[in-house]
């Protein structure tokens, strides 16, 4: 909206507004793809590493019964240096000799879990001779002895390998997802340009502020939205609000157009699906960007001791997370495959911290609506489904005639989850510069390993192709889906 506000004005200072929707454009649009990693689930190790780049706490106890994240531990041991210099390429907040210590735990956990097995399997052997021995009380009483020491040792191994297992697990989350070998390395400033779109940029002018030209039209009303809720919220007014919905029906269009499903999402979830989409509501080390619901019992929590604690609940900052924990847990086949939804809901911000020029206005605001588009796909179709997301966004644009550019962002913009980022920029002239309206993201199996996104692989025997009858199998791996 910021940029059409700045786009309408021109040297006739009587100008008026007339809504044209098939032109307008003001909510954010984001794209997600998430793509789904083959899994043995009997023997083999998971492909990727989920992770968590601003602390290095374990998940919050889990309010949604998921399971734990299946990190993999095998990928960073055998991958030290790489993981080690891609996460500092990333500027990911992980202690020095993180990745060594993983390597190091991970070896530890196989060594006690071997021991382990083996006084276990001891203990089973020993019950079998107990039983077998009843007619010779002496040689009984001696087994006996043996198997309360193995029980005492076995459980002192337990305790150990519970320790192993949680540190290994902590700071294993930790560790961001891996990189495309073609993101440039470095800050925003290395950004690479890839492609720019539309009219030629018109002058920079203080006169195409958006502030000023939406007052001047009755569009926005931001003192009230001050008086009411604080700083950084707003009233959309008259043709204003009107424009929003426009805007929303338009790129809605668009995106059914290229076989999205509309979905609208809940604008509360659950702290735990949020962090295990990578959003970490509670980082201890830097101030929390996210809202959190204050919650009392129910009547039934109340009257049952039991559930007593209530959910932790956060408002969300992108359709995105309640999207993924739409599919959480979920086992998929493969014929489902891409599963393309375009959901919309509204982003709750805190942006603490950021106050300034640039969050003038309806710039970096506390709430505003969101369209994302969101994809659940196989591994090797994550990258192709990135560009087909590219195209739908750049079509979203192109139809509003506005100057814009795509950048492949550098590994210190990228977050926890992206493989590789391409952000959309449009000239803004009110501010003189560019500004980022929407991005894509490309998450591979990093969501869906920690939320337990899978899906079966079509058998040789149903394959379109086979002229066998179809015989009924099990899958020997269920994989995990990616996200674009």
């Amino acid at each position: 909206m910021v940029v059409l506000l700045q786009k309408l004005h021109n040297s006739n200072p009587n100008l008026t507004f007339r809504l044209k929707p098939s032109r307008s454009r003001s909510i954010a649009i984001c794209a997600w793809v998430a793509s789904a990693q083959a899994l043995d689930v009997e023997s083999q190790p998971l492909v990727r590493c989920l992770s968590s780049t601003r602390k290095l706490d374990p998940l919050p106890s889990s309010t949604t019964g998921l399971p734990r994240p299946r990190l993999d531990y095998r990928d960073i041991s055998d991958n030290v240096v790489f993981k080690s210099h891609n996460a500092f390429n990333r500027k990911a907040s992980l202690p020095v000799g993180a990745v060594q210590n993983i390597a190091k735990l991970y070896e530890e956990q196989k060594d006690i879990s071997s021991r382990l097995n083996s006084k276990r399997n001891a203990r089973s052997t020993v019950g079998d001779r107990i039983r077998q021995s009843a007619k010779d009380p002496v040689a009984r009483q001696a087994l006996v002895e043996e198997a309360k020491t193995l029980k005492g040792e076995i459980s002192e191994l337990e305790a150990m390998l519970v320790d192993v297992e949680d540190s290994l697990f902590t700071l294993a989350l930790a560790v961001p997802n891996d990189t495309h070998p073609d993101v440039p390395i470095g800050p925003e400033t290395v950004a690479a340009k890839l492609s720019e779109h539309g009219p030629t940029p018109i002058p920079a002018s203080p006169e195409r502020d958006h502030v000023r030209i939406g007052r001047s039209l009755n569009l926005l009303d931001l003192e009230a939205g001050a008086l009411v809720s604080g700083s950084s919220w707003y009233y959309l007014l008259n043709e204003g609000a009107l424009l929003e919905l426009a805007l929303t029906n338009y790129a809605l269009s668009i995106a059914i157009k290229h076989g999205f499903t509309p979905v609208t999402t809940p604008d509360v979830v659950r702290s735990d699906i949020a962090y295990r989409c990578g959003f970490q509501p509670r980082d201890p080390q830097t101030v929390s960007q996210m809202y959190h619901v204050t919650n009392t019992p129910s009547f039934d929590e109340a009257s049952n001791p039991e559930h007593a604690q209530s959910p932790d609940l956060v408002l969300t900052g992108t359709a995105e997370i309640p999207l993924g924990g739409m599919f959480a847990n979920k086992i998929l086949s493969a014929q489902e495959l891409p599963i393309k939804v375009v959901g919309l809901g509204r982003a709750f911000r805190a942006e603490a911290g950021a106050r300034g020029a640039d969050t003038r206005g309806l710039y970096r605001v506390h709430q505003f609506s969101k369209l994302e588009l969101f994809v659940v796909c196989g591994e090797e179709q994550s990258e192709a489904m990135m560009e087909e997301l590219r195209k739908v966004q750049t079509e979203i644009f192109e139809g509003l005639n506005l100057p814009f550019r795509v950048l492949d962002m550098p590994t210190e913009e990228l977050g926890a989850s992206a493989y590789r980022k391409y952000d959309m920029e449009a000239w803004m002239p009110g501010r003189g510069s560019w500004g980022e309206i929407s991005s894509t993201s490309n998450c591979t199996d990093y969501q869906a390993r920690r939320l337990h996104i899978r899906y079966r692989r079509m058998s040789p025997s149903s394959s379109p192709e086979s002229s066998t009858p179809e015989q009924p199998s099990t899958p020997t791996s269920i994989p995990f889906a990616s996200y674009s």
